[in-house]
């Protein structure tokens, strides 16, 4: 089968080679990839009925649902640009991105987890925003509606539009996560969406026939192009979960004999806590892939003898980057998985730089670039930003700290915004973090730097220790001050139940400060 380089034109070459094999299960909904097609036209006729003209960009705002993924293709076949937004936005949030993109639709859930997304939008200064449709609802605002609204002149524009569709088109603004200053919004066209999903299908070994449970959430890389789109892309079958609930997600593994289960490391700490768990309940799970924040090899040890998965992969990319950079391969081992990102995927070239941008020697520390197909177009009328993020010669400039070894596996050491300095020497979290995750008492751990009228900085530690265990801080104190350098040993430390958590798992670093 020749590869399909635009995401609506997938859908198609999955219907036409996989027509009864299935595409989505959601819930009671079980949909083939013919189905699944037929759906994405419905709705890119109705998005044309609509007055959406090539180019316009539509916001979704909902949990993973097969509505979504329809919703996304239909907008995208009609010639549109998407625009997701994070579950968790205030309608500031949301205002400000749907402002900025100049959004003329949103396509929104009529409610999750008690928000009402409509009703928000409603209350905001969106001038470009034409039209919210709500899913799962039949009103006259509700997505029934709206696909009703398609006629047959619709549709034959509709077809007309996605014969004319090209890879060099845009796909989506995505913006970042915005933990530092306004959100920007990455711009990728279809075919490096595509591409990426190819070559990272290839770097994981999922194939047709595939069930891929799918928590991360679908406004993120995570979900969708390292997520939904692979599956269109290559037969696989997409499980859409929009919550983590433990036991559901059990069920639902062993139910639909799911093969593949990303997540972040607290999903398979939790489900290695479990003292109920049934036994067996993962045995259809070929492969895992865990990341986002420190893992101690114990864990993915763990992974593979307690749950059964035989492979647990990790890898590294950035919203700039269609999500991927790099990743383990599956035959290595739990040492190689803990402390290294992988190498880069096919095609894709990586190295670490000094502050001049030139390549350091091997082992040697500096900032990830990357160059290749993957690396977006740029910012959203950004071009100080853009040029920021992308020199001349075409690297991207991560802002990630790391280190290559012989073998081109990745060691990401930090975040560079996240170095502090104690006493003139740079300390990186990351390295401290994986070195208290050693502490047997420890579940997770977050180090940030903060003032010292002696030293600049020194280091905090904020730790949530595992079930039942008990810790002093002056005990771990002298526990690290027994195992790393002395500047790189947190002054204090803080306790906490839980780490503030963004919607994939990444630790929010600048909300640590009040806690």
């Amino acid at each position: 089968m020749s590869q399909a380089l635009t995401i609506p034109h997938c859908a198609q070459a999955a219907a036409a080679h996989w027509p009864d094999a299935l595409a989505v299960i959601d819930s009671d909904v079980r949909l083939s990839f013919a189905a699944l097609e037929e759906r994405m036209t419905q709705a890119a006729a109705a998005y044309v009925a609509a007055g959406l003209q090539p180019g316009d960009r539509v916001a979704i705002w909902a949990q993973n649902s097969v509505d979504w993924i329809v919703a996304c293709l239909g907008l995208q076949a009609a010639g549109g640009v998407l625009i997701p937004l994070n579950t968790r936005f205030k309608g500031s949030e949301a205002q400000f991105i749907l402002n900025r993109a100049r959004a003329t639709m949103a396509v929104v859930a009529d409610e999750f987890l008690g928000t009402r997304y409509g009703d928000i939008l409603a209350e905001v200064d969106i001038p470009t925003v034409h039209r919210i449709v709500r899913l799962g609802v039949d009103t006259p605002d509700g997505w029934a509606t709206f696909l009703a609204g398609a006629d047959p002149a619709s549709r034959a524009e509709a077809e007309r539009r996605l014969a004319a569709l090209d890879e060099h088109d845009l796909a989506d603004i995505m913006f970042t996560s915005g933990t530092t200053g306004d959100p920007k919004g990455a711009m990728a066209t279809h075919g490096q969406a595509v591409r990426t999903a190819y070559l990272w299908s290839k770097a994981t070994t999922i194939g047709p026939g595939d069930r891929f449970l799918i928590l991360y959430p679908f406004f993120h890389c995570a979900g969708y192009k390292a997520g939904w789109l692979v599956n269109l892309a290559i037969g696989a079958t997409t499980l859409p979960e929009p919550t983590l609930d433990v036991d559901r997600l059990l069920a639902k593994v062993e139910r639909e004999r799911v093969t593949f289960l990303p997540g972040p490391p607290t999903l398979f700490q939790t489900l290695l806590a479990m003292p109920e768990r049934k036994a067996g309940a993962l045995a259809s799970v070929r492969v895992s892939i865990t990341g986002a924040s420190a893992v101690a090899p114990s864990m993915i040890e763990a992974m593979r003898s307690e749950l059964g998965i035989p492979v647990v992969l990790t890898g590294y990319g950035l919203t700039e980057t269609c999500g991927t950079v790099t990743m383990t391969s599956p035959s290595d081992p739990p040492e190689i998985v803990t402390v290294s990102c992988g190498r880069a995927i096919e095609g894709i070239e990586v190295i670490c730089a000094d502050e001049q941008g030139k390549p350091l020697p091997i082992g040697e520390a500096g900032e990830v670039l990357v160059r290749g197909m993957n690396v977006m177009l740029g910012y959203l009328d950004d071009p100080a930003a853009t040029a920021e993020a992308i020199d001349a010669d075409g690297w991207l400039h991560t802002g990630d700290i790391g280190v290559l070894d012989d073998a081109g596996y990745l060691r990401i050491t930090d975040r560079k915004k996240d170095v502090f300095i104690v006493g003139g020497f740079n300390c990186y979290p990351a390295e401290i973090e994986k070195m208290l995750l050693a502490h047997p008492a420890i579940q997770q751990v977050a180090v940030t730097g903060v003032p010292d009228e002696r030293m600049g900085e020194v280091g905090k530690a904020f730790v949530v220790l595992k079930p039942g265990a008990m810790l002093e801080e002056e005990a771990l104190i002298a526990w690290s001050r027994e195992r790393m350098a002395n500047f790189k040993v947190p002054r204090s430390i803080a306790f906490l139940d839980a780490l503030p958590m963004n919607a994939t798992g990444k630790v929010q670093k600048f909300k640590l400060a009040d806690a």
